[in-house]
């Protein structure tokens, strides 16, 4: 499938998905959920791939949300049974990929944007970034995921408050709420990272697919059901070739080289 409105880059074991709309600050339309969607997919499977980037084109935007032009010319309630669902396929392929993903938050993450950035495992934002969903303003809600990730991240008092107001937030309060993970300066962006990036993929893949699922799965149950899943992740790298290596190198005072076996 070839791209219009992303990018897909290499580097080492890390792939970055780049939004590259940048004249309407990586506006999303039907057409980039689909390459995001396919992307995403494309990452997945690749086994020289252990890190996943999602970042915009440009110094303005991660993606400033949907395409108004676009929205104002769909249907109503019967066409967005279509769209809704398509775009949280998207979201929760990111968010159930069996790889880390990072957002690099470099400007506006609004409304899609926040959604996006939400269903990462990761999210590290300049200090000029301004988070937010404003979809109330438009007389609809958050579609992608938003109303769920949102709560479950920030608590449910706060993702009300967000929501009900369409407020956007500076890099600062997103991070003091516990929406992104880290905040530096623009310039530093790109060395954050690439630091948790070298710090990622220097462990095993298999672990990190196992620590992933056992989270995303357990923090939506009860601690009993949690724990057993839990036991299960840990039961599968326990006999894999990483271990053995991770356990070798640990006694014999080095590195260890994980083959993701």
């Amino acid at each position: 499938m070839g791209y219009t409105d992303i990018i897909l880059s290499k580097k080492a074991k890390v792939a970055t998905i780049t939004f590259n709309r940048p004249e309407v600050l990586n506006a999303l339309r039907p057409k980039t959920w689909e390459e995001l969607e396919d992307a995403i997919k494309r990452s997945e499977v690749d086994n020289d791939i252990q890190v996943l980037v999602l970042t915009g084109a440009g110094d303005k935007a991660f993606v400033a949300g949907a395409d108004i032009s676009v929205m104002a010319q769909e249907e109503g309630y019967v066409g967005s049974l279509v769209v809704v669902p398509r775009m949280q396929r998207v979201t929760c392929a990111i968010e159930d990929c069996r790889k880390p993903v990072i957002a690099r938050i470099n400007g506006y993450a609004l409304g899609g944007g926040t959604e996006i950035a939400l269903s990462c495992d990761i999210r590290v934002a300049s200090d000029k970034a301004i988070l937010g969903l404003p979809e109330i303003k438009l007389g609809i809600i958050p579609g992608a995921g938003g109303t769920q990730r949102l709560s479950r991240l920030v608590g449910e008092g706060k993702a009300k408050e967000l929501i009900f107001t369409g407020d956007h937030i500076s890099a600062q309060e997103a991070h003091s709420i516990g929406l992104v993970n880290h905040v530096v300066y623009q310039a530093d962006l790109d060395a954050k990272v690439d630091e948790l990036c070298q710090k990622i993929t220097s462990k095993g893949s298999v672990a990190l697919q196992m620590a992933k699922e056992a989270i995303n799965q357990g923090i939506q149950t009860d601690m009993k059901t949690a724990l057993a899943i839990e036991a299960h992740c840990f039961s599968l790298c326990y006999g894999t070739e990483d271990k053995a290596e991770g356990t070798k190198a640990f006694m014999e005072k080095r590195k260890p080289i994980f083959k993701g076996r």
